[in-house]
């Protein structure tokens, strides 16, 4: 699968250890924007402080465990999706993403998972995705509401974000409701 291009202009690509300067700028620009909804911003300080966790993510997608890939927009780094984790045995997963200040509001994100969603459901069969978000962050929400999730509810202070929890919504798609919207015939 990787590089995925979703369209002429947006490509998935799995991170490999030489992306570490380019992803390390992506954060660092963005600092300020990302850490309000992002704990783990402060912890990249430079470019190899993600030279232990690229191999990580590599064997995750080794492993059929999901992965961590870069968002472009014409050939630049925009942003960050990626699969949690893969539970084979009841066919799940939850994705979770980042797009960079300037690139918000065209579409990328919404795009890039749109895509994304067809290949787990049609070629790795998956049944269920999930997508969670703090409650608060209005623009992580637009994604799946605007593909059409079911808003499952919310589990309160879900999520510890350096000196406050934050409760988190969670929303769903099933391979049987992504089918019928897209007439896809399992």
């Amino acid at each position: 699968m990787f590089s995925f291009a979703v369209n002429e202009e947006i490509s998935i690509e799995l991170f490999q250890q030489h992306h570490k300067e380019e992803l390390y700028e992506l954060i660092d620009s963005n600092r300020e924007y990302l850490r309000e909804w992002l704990q783990w911003v402060d912890k990249r300080q430079s470019p190899e402080d993600f030279e232990p966790i690229i191999p990580i993510w590599i064997r995750n997608y080794a492993d059929n465990n999901g992965f961590d890939a870069g968002i472009r927009y014409k050939g630049n780094l925009v942003g960050m999706i990626g699969l949690h984790y893969i539970d084979w045995k009841n066919k799940s997963t939850s994705i979770g993403y980042f797009l960079s200040e300037n690139a918000q509001g065209t579409g990328i994100i919404t795009t890039s998972i749109s895509a994304l969603l067809n290949y787990l459901f049609t070629e790795m069969k998956l049944n269920r995705v999930d997508i969670q978000c703090s409650v608060n962050n209005i623009k992580s929400i637009g994604v799946p509401e605007r593909l059409g999730f079911i808003n499952e509810g919310i589990t309160r202070d879900g999520q510890w974000l350096y000196d406050h929890y934050e409760d988190i919504v969670t929303f769903s798609m099933l391979a049987r409701e992504w089918n019928n919207m897209h007439h896809v015939h399992s």
